[in-house]
């Protein structure tokens, strides 16, 4: 059992070279190239496993009596205005995909860069460390070309895989790293293709791969479909239908290591006929892929892409289904009483708790309108001392204006579901592409929770009552230190990072109508925890 040890701070052995690429920006000069070993703050786009987002005392002093002396250590200026890519921070480096530049190792104290690769760009996921060969490795992916593992020393690409079972995957979220695999979520490419009424959709299903660590080898693979698509009917006399399709894994999994679980969320349907399977939580074995179970929360859910242009184009499913992914991932916790409970957050705004074992419900709590891009986006946060559940939701304007929109945090008690408080977000601005909901993923530490608006505005707040503690408005202009044009935009896809005395965010994403911007935003108190 490694679930005890998994909270204690990781020590990682990097020997980070400071040679970068001829014309590097900000390279950094008279620094050690062989520091001492490095804690690694985090193991898992969810920080620990357990995917609660939450960063214990023993890797953050940032807490709810020093967060309100946080001030912006350093910006660096990222190449695209829509950034993917989320940090791994060790004792003195900073890991991170720049889009168009590619793979980026950070001075943790002043942003210069100590190395850069520039094969690998528009990395869309989380950096997560792994041992490969005896020595400290990067994981990552890339949205369309497949899963990396690199050096952390030089950046070197160590091996490349992309699976080839799904003829246009797409890999959204992050990779899971664990023993001597890689757990790689999949969605497909179909979601957009539908765009073009000659293509014949949808043919191809979401799934779960595992990868041997040391080669990127695939081991095992789990379409989230076990029907073999078929021609349901034709338009324009020569572009077939087809179906099943959809049900893609957009997030990244959560690991029980007790039970042996890997545990990750669905989305629709691309394409009639509908599954059982899709807007579903699944729990496979992590050494075959084989289902322990899977619980659907949401039937009969179909939509692709082509919808958004007209309900009447010839790819968009009839009898239009919601588009109520699971796209954050699940959560486990351990309440007071020492039952176990997986915890799933849904875009129509509810959230479960889900009886590990057998997947059955034990409680269920709507909050907000939900929606396309509403309810629950990015991912959830939790606090077992506190007994809490911190849920962030969307819910933007643009969509659904009635009374059932709740935009803002809220935190409720993990062992019934019932809100304990409420925190609404206010209208920061009033352009079309400012939103006031919270659509990124959210983390918690000791005593806080920080989030990051679709407005651009960060904040910390206190766990045990929503109070703000701690703003920055993220959505203006800054002086970068490798010397580009840098501004902060609207907060989405992975959020906010605590790691050692530092806050971590990338601020600007352009990819659904929002406040584009490419700031990458390192905050910090005066001290960080001891290695």
């Amino acid at each position: 059992m490694l679930n005890k040890t998994l909270l204690r701070p990781i020590s990682w052995l990097a020997f980070i070279s400071i040679a970068a690429p001829a014309g590097a920006a900000a390279a950094c000069e008279g620094i050690d190239s062989q520091p001492d070993k490095q804690r690694v703050f985090s193991e898992a786009w969810g920080t620990r496993y357990n995917g609660q987002r939450f960063q214990s005392a023993e890797n953050t002093s940032i807490n709810a009596e020093t967060a309100p002396g946080l001030t912006l250590k350093w910006a660096y200026g990222l190449s695209t205005d829509s950034p993917r890519s989320y940090p791994l921070v060790t004792s003195d480096t900073l890991f991170i995909g720049d889009g168009g530049r590619g793979l980026v190792a950070l001075d943790r104290e002043t942003g210069c860069v100590r190395w850069e690769n520039n094969q690998v760009k528009d990395i869309s996921t989380a950096i997560v460390p792994a041992t490969i060969d005896g020595q400290p490795a990067l994981v990552f992916s890339q949205r369309y070309s497949g899963v990396y593992a690199a050096s952390a020393a030089t950046g070197k690409i160590l091996w490349h895989s992309h699976i080839t079972r799904n003829p246009v995957p797409m890999y959204s979220g992050t990779p899971l790293v664990f023993s001597n695999k890689v757990f790689v979520p999949i969605s497909s490419q179909e979601i957009a293709l539908s765009f073009n009424p000659f293509y014949g959709c949808c043919t191809t299903s979401g799934a779960m791969a595992a990868l041997d660590i040391q080669t990127g080898e695939l081991l095992w693979y789990r379409p989230t479909i076990k029907q073999e698509p078929r021609v349901t009917g034709r338009h324009f006399l020569f572009v077939e239908k087809q179906g099943p399709s959809g049900a893609p894994v957009w997030g990244a999994p959560m690991l029980d290591t007790e039970r042996g679980l890997l545990v990750f969320g669905t989305g629709q349907n691309y394409s009639h006929p509908a599954t059982q399977t899709s807007d579903a939580i699944f729990a496979v074995h992590i050494e075959t892929g084989e289902i322990a179970w899977v619980s659907q929360f949401t039937a009969n859910d179909a939509y692709n892409m082509a919808c958004e242009i007209s309900p009447a184009h010839p790819n968009c499913p009839a009898g239009l289904g919601p588009d109520l992914d699971f796209g954050a991932p699940p959560i486990k916790v351990s309440l007071a009483s020492g039952k176990d409970l997986y915890l799933a957050g849904q875009k129509s705004g509810d959230i479960y708790a889900i009886e590990p074992e057998t997947g059955e419900t034990v409680w269920a709590t709507k909050i907000g309108a939900g929606g396309k891009l509403g309810g629950i986006h990015w991912g959830m946060a939790a606090s077992e001392s506190l007994g809490l559940l911190f849920v962030p939701i969307s819910d933007v304007r643009s969509e659904n204006d009635d009374p059932g929109r709740n935009p803002g945090l809220h935190a409720l008690r993990l062992n019934d579901g019932t809100i304990k408080w409420s925190l609404q977000r206010q209208n920061q601005c009033t352009e079309p592409t400012c939103w006031t909901g919270l659509s990124s993923a959210i983390s918690a530490g000791p005593g806080i929770v920080v989030t990051g608006g679709l407005d651009g505005v960060l904040e910390v707040v206190g766990a045990d009552d929503g109070k703000r503690l701690w703003s920055f408005n993220t959505n203006r202009e800054f002086t970068a230190v490798n010397n580009i044009p840098t501004k902060g935009g609207g907060i989405d896809a992975h959020g906010p990072m605590l790691a050692d005395n530092l806050l971590i965010v990338s601020s600007g994403y352009g990819s659904f109508f929002q406040e584009g911007g490419n700031a990458l935003l390192v905050f910090s108190i005066a001290e960080g925890v001891s290695p």
